[in-house]
């Protein structure tokens, strides 16, 4: 079985800060990571790997080019290979323009049985990549799965994380399979495996011309959506505790509201 993850590189974001001025994350000093949804979705290729012997598995990112270190400790934990896109054309891309790019990719590599992805990227929060790759290579795909129930030869059997419960969904391969942290727990990198990846090349790397894409298709000249402020919200005012009973907290709270012209 062959099978594609698909993983970013983000800023740590329990270093993030915002320039108050340009409204712009500050990221010189911040360290980067691999994605912590994406390093669950690396697990659930991987112990299909370990299920199914022959089984590769393949890591695509988008990203500059110092991606290439997230990219090493996916292969440290035991991925085969990687594919970086990476070209200053990609520059600037929303979802639609990202995931067409890693769309492009994942053709070029071809083959494919099964697709995980993250459910979510820390630093944008949008959850629509895995979606909208799934949509461009006319795939079926599953969102917030939290347990694999069964792998068939020619479908799979998974969990859908609902707000109150789950459900069952057998959806036929190959197909796009977006994952939450609840499915399991990532292994850690291999010390064998970070000796090998720091004395071999595993990754390669991808521009626009690669993936047969124009100028016109990817990064900012394709993104319908763009960013127009970032921005540290205001702190809230200290909260007010109310004393008495029922009646005399109701009746105060009542009041203040009325002097506020909430009602």
């Amino acid at each position: 079985m062959k099978i594609i993850v698909c993983a970013k590189q983000v800023p740590d974001t329990n270093e993030v800060r915002i320039d108050p001025v340009k409204g712009t994350l500050i990221r010189e000093g911040v360290p980067s990571i691999l994605n912590p949804d994406d390093a669950n979705a690396v697990e659930a290729a991987l112990a299909i790997k370990d299920q199914i012997p022959g089984s590769t598995v393949s890591v695509v990112s988008m990203g500059p080019a110092q991606a290439s270190y997230m990219l090493k400790e996916c292969i440290a934990m035991g991925a085969d290979d990687a594919y970086l896109l990476s070209s200053r054309a990609f520059g600037g891309a929303d979802t639609c323009a990202t995931s067409t790019t890693i769309a492009a990719g994942i053709n070029k590599i071809g083959g494919y049985d099964l697709i995980f992805a993250g459910r979510q990227a820390i630093d944008g929060d949008t959850a629509q990549v895995g979606p909208q790759v799934a949509q461009r290579l006319g795939l079926p795909f599953v969102t917030y799965v939290q347990k694999i129930r069964e792998l068939k030869e020619k479908s799979i059997i998974v969990e859908r994380s609902l707000e109150d419960g789950y459900e069952v969904i057998e959806v036929p391969l190959p197909c796009v399979l977006t994952v939450i942290k609840e499915l399991n727990e990532p292994r850690y990198m291999n010390i064998s495996r970070i000796i090998d990846v720091c004395e071999n090349n595993y990754i390669t790397t991808w521009d626009e011309n690669d993936v047969d894409l124009s100028p016109e298709e990817c990064g900012l000249n394709a993104s319908p959506t763009q960013v127009f402020r970032s921005f540290t919200p205001t702190p809230k005012g200290k909260g007010e505790m109310l004393d008495g009973t029922v009646t005399e907290m109701a009746n105060l709270l009542v009041n203040k509201l009325r002097e506020k012209h909430v009602l």
